[in-house]
């Protein structure tokens, strides 16, 4: 499909939706705004919808099988290194539900630019709920579902709740130019981390400046790749503004998602296909799309956020390209970026690509600049010199005591008087 001035914001309505529907790419006429770049997928019924909302289904019996990402991830594995604990990650998308078991006490109080009043946390379409949790919902005892980084604070910013019934969609968004308001309240309201899985197909001048304050104010901003590849990767915004991370999507075998959009804006890829996530109110259900790719992108970055501190938002984002696993086979038709995510190398690799694949968390601390490890180096160093010190004057004065007790003795014999003729 062409890129035709007539379609500036030609966009993907391929959200999450809360029905099972075919998984077949659908596209947007005239936009006014950002839309989520999701997409349904075969899933268990997803749970209530938000109060207020058209929909409303029954509640789902907890997942039990552990979904494919977390069997790739490993997120236990990462839990004594780093939860995301004090890091608040942004998701400017269709609101996010509190209600969920698995999201309560990790959603803060936002702001609705679709219904000015609002805190944010209404979600009619689910795809914010769903995003949210892939970063940070919470483990809970027999449910296989958890988020990469559950000790996260998600601060919600509604700006859509577009959704794609049978191929043709419906509901509202912002436009563009509140959408870049939005980016710029989430940044004033102390986002570590932007989570922006809402694509534009058209650059804005608004929605660029209001990533380049994100940038600058050393906030790590991620966003989705686009999911129309189909249709001949036209350019998604905000993933192709500089300073941002563009996440395309792979599937369980590591292969890019035919979906998945293609170009240098992919930096690199995450899951996204058949992916597991709270729906609003309670229960699960799947979904794909770049839009579920992006969270896990963040996610990584709020752990590393809370492990390196020191680092500022560009070292974090180029840490997570930089430790990417390479791209299946030879990686041939693109779209992959660096690789694949690997959230585990980008916490615990240090400097030159050396892995760190210490088993214990002491070990691994040591990697960090922490000001108590600092001063104990510190006194350690201190103690060693003054040891040096004492040994060395030690030995000096035994020489000393050895040379008198050599030379004393000849001395006195010889009455303290040069050797030579008498």
């Amino acid at each position: 499909m062409s890129r035709s001035p007539a379609r500036p914001l030609l966009a993907a309505l391929t959200t999450a939706l809360l029905t099972a529907v075919p998984a077949t790419p659908a596209l947007a006429g005239p936009a006014a705004g950002p839309v989520p770049a999701g997409r349904p997928a075969s899933a268990p019924a997803a749970a209530r919808a938000a109060p207020g909302c058209a929909s409303s289904l029954a509640p789902v019996r907890p997942v039990s099988a552990r979904p494919w990402p977390q069997q790739r991830y490993a997120p236990e594995r990462l839990a004594p290194l780093a939860t995301g604990a004090g890091v608040t990650v942004a998701v400017v998308d269709s609101g996010v539900d509190r209600r969920h078991p698995q999201l309560t006490g990790r959603v803060l109080d936002g702001t609705d630019l679709l219904d000015p009043g609002g805190d944010g946390s209404r979600d009619c379409a689910g795809h914010g709920t769903g995003v949210a949790s892939i970063i940070a919902a919470v483990p809970r005892d027999g449910v296989a579902f958890r988020g990469l980084a559950p000790g996260a604070r998600i601060l919600p910013v509604r700006v859509s709740e577009q959704q794609v019934v049978e191929g043709r969609e419906s509901g509202r968004t912002v436009s563009a130019a509140d959408f870049a308001r939005a980016i710029r309240w989430a940044v004033d309201h102390d986002a570590d981390v932007l989570n922006l899985s809402v694509v534009l197909y058209a650059d804005d001048p608004a929605v660029r400046a209001a990533v380049g304050y994100a940038v600058d104010r050393d906030v790590v901003v991620v966003a989705a790749a686009g999911n129309l590849h189909d249709a001949g990767d036209p350019r998604p915004y905000p993933a192709a503004y500089d300073g941002v991370l563009g996440v395309g999507a792979i599937g369980a075998d590591g292969a890019r998602s035919p979906f998945s959009q293609t170009g240098s804006y992919v930096d690199l890829v995450a899951p996204g296909s058949d992916v597991l996530m709270a729906a609003p109110g309670q229960g699960h259900h799947r979904a794909e799309g770049t839009s579920y790719a992006a969270p896990f992108v963040a996610a990584t970055a709020a752990l590393l956020r809370q492990y390196r501190p020191e680092l500022t938002a560009t070292q974090v984002a180029r840490r997570i390209v930089a430790t990417a696993d390479p791209a299946p086979g030879d990686g041939r038709g693109g779209g992959y970026g660096a690789g694949v995510l690997n959230p585990y190398r980008a916490v615990t690799e240090t400097g030159g690509g050396a892995p760190e694949r210490a088993r214990q968390v002491a070990a691994l601390a040591d990697d960090r600049t922490e000001p108590a490890l600092v001063a104990q180096r510190a006194r350690r160093a201190a103690a060693q010199d003054r040891a040096l010190l004492v040994a060395g004057v030690s030995g000096a004065v035994v020489a000393l005591a050895a040379l008198l007790a050599l030379v004393v003795p000849r001395g006195a014999r010889r009455r303290w008087r040069p050797a030579g003729p008498a």
